[in-house]
């Protein structure tokens, strides 16, 4: 059986924990940054876990995370 190709911009999107959950950055944090409060643009520098919802999705692109 051939092996399974990663989706490269999925894998340049998303990454593993060591618990096998997939963290994610936070959208609205690159531009437009003035009117925005300091405590929102801290929140946005943290990553985020993807919710189970769309995490089945993004496994299946990245078979070998």
């Amino acid at each position: 059986m051939p092996k399974m190709k990663t989706n490269k911009s999925a894998s340049k999107r998303f990454s593993f924990t060591k618990k096998g959950k997939i963290k994610r950055h936070k959208a609205f944090a690159s531009h437009l940054k003035t009117h925005k409060s300091a405590k929102r643009k801290r929140g946005l520098r943290t990553a985020a876990i993807l919710g189970p919802e769309d995490s089945a999705r993004v496994k299946r692109m990245l078979p070998y995370g």
